[in-house]
């Protein structure tokens, strides 16, 4: 099953489900997935970046500090 028709299906419930006090849960369920359906639709997952290059931290004094970012 393909995302699109997740989507489609999970539109499709919801759009059949009466909406009150017993089904709000139900209903922030679907809005849930569907948003993630969504965002996954449009930012794909990527690879991670992989081994990237080391760096080495000179040692001067009595402490070392590195930044990260």
């Amino acid at each position: 099953m393909s995302v699109l028709q997740k989507i489609a299906d999970i539109e499709a419930e919801m759009a059949r489900t009466q909406k009150n006090k017993a089904t709000n849960a139900h209903l922030g369920i679907l809005k849930a997935k569907l948003a993630k359906l969504r965002r996954d639709l449009i930012t794909p997952k990527g690879g991670g970046g992989g081994p990237g290059e080391g760096f080495d931290v000179a040692k001067t004094g009595d402490a070392r500090i590195g930044f990260v970012g």
